[in-house]
């Protein structure tokens, strides 16, 4: 029988950043998008670059319009008196739609970082780059997708919590206040953690915390007016070394297909008994019963 663990445990900031009290006005929360190709587009690398070929169709990644769910249900919960929803982006002249989208879902302004000197950057150069902005913001809260739908490093929220100094969740699936500070769970390999959170904090939250909502036509229609701040890396301290394939820890050195699926094998029904047979000599042998 499964068994659910549930352990409680308390973070608390140890940066240079502020303890935030959560019930001070103006709260801050800043959540990180990225643009991705579009699910229904066949993925492909351009093996000149050693990168994901981008030129397709894109879209706001999936997992992200969670974390923008979670900061809009703090915003409009009445807990916390959160003053704005920033959504915060890296990457070319295109992730402004992301942007657009993640304002119609309720963001109220957005910022870009883009620079040509980005380019190859790696998870941990994006994870200082995105910190850097987030610096220039000063966020009480940093909110992200568990993983994005074309790297799916996982990775990117602890990296900008560890440039930041701030404690850092992963794969939260559920927050509440609960006296001065966030009550976060998180999935684990043996159930459930919680987690009491002090602030500021960055947390990747799980695809099952919130049923994302649709923008309306209104908010779709008004998502290009809203403030939209673009930024370069200039502009926020970067140092050009510091990002792109200069500054990254990785290097790709091999691309490989994935093996070709084996084809399935039929078992035609022409005798009920001897096919049942089949199909538990076949499922037995496979060690699947």
């Amino acid at each position: 029988a499964s068994q659910t663990v549930v352990r409680l445990a308390t973070l608390n900031s140890g940066g240079s950043f502020r303890n935030t009290p959560l019930r001070r006005l103006h709260l801050k929360i800043c959540v990180l998008v990225k643009e991705v190709p579009d699910a229904a587009v066949q993925k492909r690398i351009d093996t000149g670059t050693m990168r994901l070929d981008r030129s397709g169709e894109n879209n706001l990644n999936p997992f992200d319009t969670h974390a923008i769910e979670a900061a809009m249900q703090l915003k409009e919960g009445g807990e916390l008196a959160v003053d704005e929803v920033v959504a915060v982006t890296m990457g070319p002249g295109s992730a402004q739609r992301a942007l657009q989208k993640a304002v119609a879902l309720g963001a109220d302004r957005s910022v870009h970082l883009s620079d040509d000197a980005l380019v190859g950057s790696d998870v941990c150069a994006t994870g200082l780059a995105l910190a850097k902005v987030l610096e220039s913001e000063n966020p009480d809260v940093v909110l992200l997708g568990q993983q994005s739908d074309d790297g799916e490093c996982y990775t990117i929220g602890a990296v900008v919590a560890d440039h930041l100094k701030m404690p850092s969740l992963t794969q939260v699936v559920k927050m509440d206040v609960e006296d001065g500070k966030l009550r976060c769970e998180r999935q684990a390999e043996y159930g459930y953690d919680t987690v009491s959170l002090s602030l500021p904090a960055v947390i990747a939250v799980g695809d099952a915390i919130n049923e994302p909502r649709y923008p309306s036509l209104k908010a779709i229609m008004g998502a290009k007016k809203k403030p939209l701040d673009t930024k370069s890396a200039g502009d926020v301290g970067i140092d050009a070394g510091q990002v792109g394939e200069a500054g990254s820890q990785t290097t790709v050195v091999a691309l490989n297909p994935p093996p070709a699926k084996e084809a399935g094998e039929i078992i035609e029904d022409e005798d009920t008994n001897e096919t049942v047979e089949k199909i538990v000599a076949w499922l037995d042998e496979r060690k699947l019963i």
